[in-house]
């Protein structure tokens, strides 16, 4: 990071970014009174004055400030972190700060979307300028009411004071500040001069989750609405044939039976009713190629077996490293499908009128999905309005609007303001599902070396993005082949938290395990050797830092003690960049009746510039959570099209007495701040079943760990 942090742009250029990004600065801002640390906290703040800053400030007329928070929440932390930005650069005591949730808005926010874990980063400048712009107005409005050089005047804490001296409130110079010309240059903070960025704060809406107060989209409610419960294709591959509602119009408070495509609502004064009367519907279906898993398995390995693929990256002559390799190693690692698992069920809130389109749920595409229901029902996007509801979970599933188009549809058609509420047996059964994926794995080995690498992938209908491939191990060893082939299925699967790379690590750091065992190498020492061999910055395809993940994978193996183990405990070692992050993990395990029992991970974090301590260490132990689960638990199959789970009576995650404990590691840094929802995740399977390995002695190449741990003999050494 430069010593100065300035940001320099022409006033025309951010009155277009303002436009687009933060909505027209000063616009419709009258007055506040103060903003001195003798302000007292109002009685009630929803009664406070608050008036228009810019897009994403307000301020009440005793000092205290509303800032918007731009992005979906979706848990990841952002409708508290993306405030503290702005909050740091305007200089106002975050204990001063209200946030609220902003709605769609494509005028004054650009990039609201909760995905990719890209929040922070695509918004960190944005957020910075849009304080940092309010407080030069601040200050330059209170140089000229003293007749000064604005380079004599500070502010600090809601503040302003002159070199001599002198002190005014926010609100004391506000009305000038409206007049004034916005800045060309502002001058942001340096990290060390950082009092909110990098502290710790509370959650914003702990209050009202602790407390049961209406904030999710469950909670959403109008006067007058329907609630609707939809009937699907019991099974993929199935469409409608007919369908006799005369049992389900019998059930008291149900209004309406609407078909729409292949399915069929229901509509009622309650969810009750709504999920009674759909229960009663009698349908026919008609079976058009139904799937199975163990179809699924043969074509996927046929495809690993085939020469058909897309070569995603191939470095130097993979050929010839193997044709004169000493040894190779070749291993197929499988996993299956996994839903979502959200424990807010999907849900909207859809009026649709011949004004307007009005829709309020938990979405973590607002915009994508506004235009898709606009689409939909051949009307225009400026026609929507979508409020953002607080998610209960989201893990990539609310990407997709197919619920929010349901919703949209079913009030067009009925005339009324519904809610569609899914069941957990709708959520698990009739969702989208990360995809089906095999990984065969090779290395050539030459004289205690790794000299070619292969990896060829085949996943249900897509495969690895584009950014991946180039991924580690990519530029650390020589010769390298990374391809993928997928099969078309009509089981819909789409992203699952950290696409891809939820498996791709698992499959990578087993394999390189097995590589350091063949070699007679530590496992840690192995992935510090390759790292050595990538060529900084001689490559631009390469995405992750082989010096930032060498420095991760150094503090995990300090911090966790590798090396070392109690008796009875086996440690297992991964390192893994994901979402711009780098992670590395050690899980310490004990057996336990032939199951392992994982007693505790260390992760040590390189995500650049933690905003929130508090929330940064809330997502990564999560997320080492989730990945742990879902490795040792999670099976999904189907049957003539049909899921072998739909609710977790049957569908396995991990309990609350089954987790570890998670102690995480952040690198300091002054580097911007990248992805934090999903990168602790993918190295968690691999640390457990690299630790499993040297518990037991057995390699688990499929998931779900304890699936297979039950099938195969283990031999608990030590």
């Amino acid at each position: 990071m430069k010593k100065e942090q300035k940001m320099t742009f022409s006033r025309r250029g951010f009155i277009r970014t303002s436009a687009l990004a933060s909505g027209g600065l000063l616009i419709g801002f009258n007055f506040l009174t103060a903003c001195k640390e003798d302000v007292q906290p109002p009685v009630d703040i929803a009664n406070l004055n608050f008036n228009d800053f810019n897009a994403y400030i307000q301020i009440a007329d005793n000092g205290y400030v509303t800032i918007f928070s731009p992005n979906p929440e979706i848990g990841q932390g952002v409708k508290t972190s993306m405030p503290m930005i702005v909050a740091e650069e305007l200089d106002v005591p975050w204990e001063h700060v209200y946030v609220k949730q902003a709605g769609l808005d494509t005028d004054k926010y650009r990039g609201q979307v909760a995905g990719g874990s890209q929040s922070i980063r695509q918004n960190w400048d944005v957020l910075r300028q849009t304080g940092a712009t309010a407080k030069q107005m601040l200050i330059n409005a209170a140089a000229a009411k003293w007749q000064i050089d604005a380079a004599d005047v500070t502010a600090s804490a809601g503040v302003i004071t002159s070199k001599t001296g002198e002190t005014l409130g926010y609100g004391d110079v506000v009305k000038e500040a409206a007049t004034l010309e916005v800045p060309e240059e502002v001058t942001l903070k340096e990290p060390k001069d950082f009092k909110i960025i990098g502290n710790d704060a509370v959650n914003v809406d702990l209050d009202k989750i602790v407390t049961g107060k209406p904030l999710f989209g469950l909670d959403y409610k109008k006067e007058g609405m329907l609630y609707a419960s939809v009937m699907r294709p019991p099974a993929f591959g199935q469409t409608l044939v007919e369908f006799d509602d005369t049992d389900s119009r019998a059930v008291s408070g149900v209004s309406d039976v609407i078909q729409f495509g292949d399915k069929i609502a229901v509509l009622a004064k309650n969810t009750w009713s709504a999920m009674k009367g759909k229960k009663a519907l009698k349908a026919n279906w008609q079976d058009n190629n139904l799937e199975s898993t163990e179809k699924h398995d043969a074509l996927l390995i046929g495809l690993l077996d085939s020469k058909e693929g897309e070569v995603r990256r191939e470095d130097g002559d993979v050929n010839t490293a193997f044709a004169e390799a000493d040894q190779v190693l070749e291993r197929t690692y499988e996993s299956p499908f996994l839903p979502h698992n959200c424990m807010e069920p999907m849900n909207f809130y859809a009026d649709v009128t011949a004004e307007r389109i009005h829709l309020a749920g938990p979405i973590q595409t607002p915009e994508g999905t506004a235009a898709q229901v606009a689409k939909l029902l051949d009307r225009t996007p400026e026609e929507v309005d979508l409020e953002l509801t607080r998610m209960g979970g989201g893990f990539g599933r609310r990407l997709y609007g197919d619920f929010v188009l349901e919703a949209a549809e079913i009030s067009s058609k009925a005339g009324k303001p519904i809610k569609l509420v899914y069941s957990r047996e709708d959520d698990m059964s009739a969702g989208i599902f990360r995809p089906a994926i095999k990984y065969r794995i090779s290395a050539s080995l030459k004289d205690g070396k790794i000299t070619g690498y292969k990896l060829k992938e085949a996943a249900i209908n897509s495969n690895m993005y584009g950014l991946i491939p180039h991924f580690f191990p990519a530029g650390a060893i020589p010769n390298l082949k990374i391809e993928s082939a997928n099969y078309s299925s009509n089981i819909t699967t789409g992203a699952w938290r950290a696409p891809y790379t939820n498996f791709l690590a698992f499959a990578e750091q087993s394999f390189f395990d097995e590589v350091a065992e063949v070699l007679d190498h530590d496992p840690v020492q192995l992935r510090l050797d390759l790292l050595d061999q990538v060529n900084e910055g001689a490559d631009e395809r390469i995405q992750y830092s082989a010096s930032r993940m060498k420095e991760v994978i150094k503090l995990a193996a300090k911090e966790g003690d590798w090396g070392n183990a109690p008796e009875g405990v086996f440690k297992g070692f991964s390192a893994y960049y994901s979402h711009n992050t780098h992670v590395a993990e050690v899980a310490e395990i004990r057996m336990q009746n032939g199951i392992p029992k994982v007693e505790r991970v260390t992760a040590a974090v390189d995500c650049g510039i933690v905003v929130n301590p508090t929330g940064a260490n809330n997502q990564v132990v999560g997320g080492v959570l989730d990945g742990i689960g879902h490795a040792m638990y999670g099976d999904f199959t189907f049957t003539d099209g049909k899921p072998s789970s739909t609710n977790f009576d049957t569908y396995r995650l991990i309990r609350m007495h089954e987790t570890p404990k998670v102690a995480v590691h952040f690198v300091k840094s002054e580097i911007a701040p990248t992805g934090l929802g999903e990168p602790g995740l993918p190295p968690a399977g691999g640390a457990v079943a690299n630790a499993i390995k040297a518990a037991t002695g057995n390699r688990i190449l499929k998931q779900p760990l304890t699936k297979y741990m039950t099938e195969t003999e283990t031999t608990v050494k030590g």
